[in-house]
């Protein structure tokens, strides 16, 4: 039995790879996952620098967040529909990458009015969040709605919506470099970001971090190998 579990564990640390070498090398022949947003020949749409207050209470800066593949969300305690759905599913995601290093989660509140660190810490233990690796953060809600622009998502205040916010359902998948990364579809345009209410998109998203961490994996060894 123990043979069988560490053949197991072999093969769980270099699928991510087997699927990168069949994305790169198969019928959709990419060397990595595209990025999205403004870019030219040598830079990229980055996220900007943050400094948020999370649960406990601490602040919370990108630098933080340096060298790990993150997602980012938008949600608000009290609210009603979607909220719920996409911490779950955001718990699932993270469930799934838990013998991965360097992966973390960003949800961000858009009601920072309510959303004290004491009342995220209330809610992220009531949806059972691992916070080891999951940050929920408050601050001025100017920076709050401005960084969500840069991550390509709404938020808005309005008091027409169920709770009195519109705001994306969005998961944003960020590499390391702060870089926003998505898969094209079959017609070869880039999706952005994934639905994080629909079970299809969360599958997909979880094997896009993967191919993403393979990705890294291999550049690495690529330059490791170039040393010797």
């Amino acid at each position: 039995m123990k043979k069988y579990k560490g053949l197991l564990a072999i093969l769980i640390l270099i699928l991510p790879t087997v699927i990168y070498i069949f994305l790169t090398y198969g019928k959709h022949n990419f060397t990595h996952l595209p990025y999205v947003g403004p870019q030219t020949d040598s830079t990229y749409h980055n996220i900007p620098d943050f400094a948020f207050v999370n649960q406990f209470n601490d602040t919370i800066k990108q630098s933080d967040y340096e060298g790990n593949i993150y997602l980012a969300n938008f949600v608000f305690t009290t609210c009603p529909n979607i909220c719920p759905v996409m911490t779950y599913n955001m718990r699932r995601i993270q469930q799934k990458m838990t013998q991965y290093p360097n992966f973390m989660i960003l949800s961000h509140t858009v009601f920072p009015e309510y959303d004290t660190p004491e009342v995220l810490l209330e809610y992220a233990n009531n949806m059972e969040a691992d916070l080891s690796n999951w940050n929920f953060v408050t601050g001025n809600r100017e920076d709050i709605y401005s960084i969500a622009n840069s991550y390509f998502v709404n938020v808005m205040e309005d008091s027409t919506a169920q709770g009195g916010f519109l705001h994306s359902e969005y998961f944003v998948l960020v590499d390391k470099e702060g870089r926003i990364r998505a898969r094209n579809d079959d017609n070869g345009n880039n999706i952005g970001v994934y639905d994080g209410t629909d079970d299809y998109e969360v599958g997909l998203l979880i094997d896009d971090i993967k191919v993403l961490m393979a990705e890294y994996n291999l550049a690495k060894k690529d330059k490791d190998e170039s040393k010797r």
